[in-house]
């Protein structure tokens, strides 16, 4: 294979809009035909169809996932001053809507093996202040649930599931129930990024909970804090999804397993070609959880900078997630967490790299990647 002949994608949103696109622009033509713009039918239709599919009682979509998750908190009443247990190594969001509130976040540091959140380090930093945890669904397989909703329960803690990277995926509790991620905790909430595995084409958001006084409340702050128009009882936020990306997701979320089983197999055979190498670690799947591969992200012990720069210069995207764990962003640093404080967070923001991933990665296409790989670790062994 060669660059030059086709051009490798980190994500190639084009090449899956290409595949369901007569169904994808009936859908938009259907929606500027009734001009219904702002809370059509066809918003109505996503969130009965995404309760379905998760087995929720309740989804409220919003116009971003960073906008679920500051709702999801004013929701739940937490109040400044407030503490929220969050991993060290995730996205800024997750943090950022804490610090927006006036909470205060406390940092845990992740599991080295699977990136999610270390439930055994959790309930010794549980204060008096302490009053939710939020679990990141890191790169498309959940947190250790089971272990996390134990500790909320007996602390009286809320439990926020951040699940914009695991949408689809599967958590095995162990009496044998299933239930999906997101829908474990008090509040889910998800983000239809163009990137993410249910992604819209632009920004778009959900929450999801089992709980209807939450998800009045919810609906209540997306809505300007309003249930009767101009009669405002709480302080609200204005969040919604628009109806023509509805209408798109309307379309998408019919192949969401099927997307996640290209993923899958493309991750399967990600795996094939990259076992056994002895620089790097290939992801290690939670035994409770199913994955739905958001992301296919190794660990390389040595020269991680070096790879990304050489397969960038024969055509191979990648991406670091992510290069800085929280407590040592500028924004969130503070004297209580020197560097050092999580070694296991320091550690992978220096070690993982992120391969292309999406729904048409080829077979080929893999290959060349994972011998440009090992070129690359032959060379500095």
């Amino acid at each position: 294979m060669s660059t030059s002949q086709k051009k490798i994608q980190m994500v190639d949103l084009k090449g899956q809009y290409l595949k369901i696109k007569s169904e994808v622009d009936s859908a938009i033509q259907d929606c500027l035909s009734n001009a219904t713009f702002i809370n059509g039918p066809e918003v109505a239709n996503f969130a009965n169809g995404l309760a379905k599919y998760l087995n929720a009682a309740y989804v409220i979509p919003v116009a971003n996932g960073t906008d679920a998750l500051q709702i999801a908190m004013m929701a739940l009443g937490l109040k400044p001053g407030d503490e929220v247990i969050v991993p060290a190594f995730t996205y800024v969001a997750t943090a950022e809507v804490i610090a927006l509130l006036g909470l205060t976040p406390v940092w845990v540091d992740v599991d080295s093996d699977t990136f999610t959140i270390d439930a055994n380090k959790v309930e010794s930093i549980i204060t008096p202040k302490t009053k939710a945890i939020v679990p990141v669904h890191l790169y498309g397989q959940t947190a250790s649930m089971e272990q996390l909703m134990a500790i909320a329960r007996k602390h009286h803690l809320f439990v926020i599931e951040d699940n914009a990277q695991a949408l689809g995926a599967d958590y095995h509790f162990s009496d044998s129930t299933v239930v999906k991620a997101g829908v474990i905790g008090d509040i889910g909430c998800t983000s239809f990024f163009p990137s993410k595995n249910l992604g819209c084409y632009g920004d778009g958001g959900a929450l999801y909970t089992n709980n209807k006084q939450l998800a009045e409340s919810i609906k209540m702050i997306a809505n300007h804090g309003q249930k009767v128009k101009y009669y405002h009882d709480v302080i609200g936020v204005n969040s919604r999804l628009d109806s023509l990306q509805a209408a798109i997701l309307n379309v998408k979320l019919t192949y969401l397993d099927e997307y996640t089983s290209a993923r899958q197999l493309a991750a399967s055979r990600y795996d094939k070609l990259l076992s056994g190498i002895n620089q790097i670690n290939i992801p290690v799947r939670n035994k409770h959880s199913s994955h739905v591969f958001h992301q296919y992200t190794i660990k390389v012990k040595d020269d991680r900078d070096g790879l990304k720069s050489y397969l960038e210069s024969h055509g191979v995207p990648t991406m670091i997630y992510y290069p800085v764990p929280m407590h040592q962003q500028k924004a969130y640093v503070n004297d209580g967490y020197p560097l050092g404080s999580f070694p296991v967070s320091e550690l992978l923001s220096k070690e993982v790299i992120s391969l292309p991933m999406h729904t048409e990665l080829d077979e080929a296409t893999q290959v060349f990647i994972a011998d440009k790989i090992k070129a690359f670790l032959h060379n500095v062994r």
